[in-house]
C-alpha cells in the first residue's frame, strides 16, 4: 500500500474540522492529528475494516482539542472535553444527533486501552493510530511506503516535548483521569522511545 491509496474524504465537515484543528493546534499537534487519521485509514484499508471515513477524519482532527488552552476543562478529562467540542462541531455542521454522539464517543474512546473493532470500527482505528503515533505501539503494521511519506509530509517536530508537557500537566491536575494513569504507567518513556521519532525521511 502507498500513500496515494489512502482514502481521504473531502466533505465540508472534513474541511471545517481541519480548519478548526489548524486554528487551535500548534503545528506539532496538528501534524499528529493528521497522522492519526492517515495511519488509521491505512491500517483500516490494509486490514479490510469497513469504516466511515468522514466520521474518522473529523474525530481525528478534533481528538486532542481538550489539550489546548481554549478548550481545556478543569472538570472533565481532556478526551471528554474534546468529545463535547466534537458534539458542538457536529451540530454546527448539520449532523444529526446520533452522528454527533458517535464523534464524541470515538474521541473519548481513543484513550481506552482497547476498542472492539466490531462494536466501533472508527473508535478502534483512532485508538490504535494514536497509540502508534504517540507510544509506538504496532508501528511495524504501518506499511513502509505510507510511514515514510506521512512522516515526510507531516513531520513530528516538537511532538515529544510538547505532548509530554501537556499530558503531564493533565495527569497532575486530574490524577483520576486516564491521562493520570498513563503518566503513572510510564507514558513519558514510551513516547520518548517511539521508533517513529528516530526515522529519517
Amino acid at each position: 500500500m502507498n500513500y496515494a491509496d489512502i482514502l481521504i474524504p473531502d466533505s465540508a465537515a472534513c474541511r471545517l474540522a481541519l480548519e478548526v484543528a489548524t486554528e487551535f493546534h500548534t503545528t506539532s499537534l496538528l501534524n499528529h492529528s493528521i497522522r492519526a487519521y492517515l495511519f488509521a485509514a491505512a491500517y483500516g484499508q490494509e486490514n479490510a475494516i469497513a469504516f466511515d471515513a468522514e466520521l474518522l477524519y473529523v474525530s481525528a482532527m478534533l481528538h486532542d482539542l481538550g489539550l489546548t488552552k481554549e478548550f481545556d476543562s478543569h472538570t472533565v478529562a481532556f478526551e471528554a472535553a474534546g468529545g463535547h467540542v466534537a458534539w458542538v462541531f457536529g451540530a454546527g455542521a448539520g449532523w444529526p444527533a446520533e452522528r454527533r454522539k458517535r464523534a464524541a464517543e470515538v474521541i473519548v474512546r481513543h484513550m481506552w486501552a482497547e476498542v472492539d473493532v466490531n462494536d466501533d470500527p472508527e473508535g478502534h482505528l483512532l485508538e490504535l493510530s494514536t497509540a502508534m503515533d504517540i507510544s509506538g505501539r504496532q508501528t511495524d503494521e504501518i506499511p513502509e511506503p505510507v510511514k515514510n511519506e506521512v512522516l515526510r509530509l507531516y513531520p513530528r517536530l516538537d511532538l515529544v516535548e510538547e505532548f509530554t508537557a501537556r499530558m503531564t500537566e493533565q495527569g497532575t491536575r486530574k490524577p483520576d483521569s486516564v491521562a493520570g494513569g498513563f503518566i503513572r504507567a510510564g507514558f513519558v518513556a514510551n513516547l520518548a522511545a517511539n521508533p517513529l521519532n528516530f526515522r529519517s525521511v
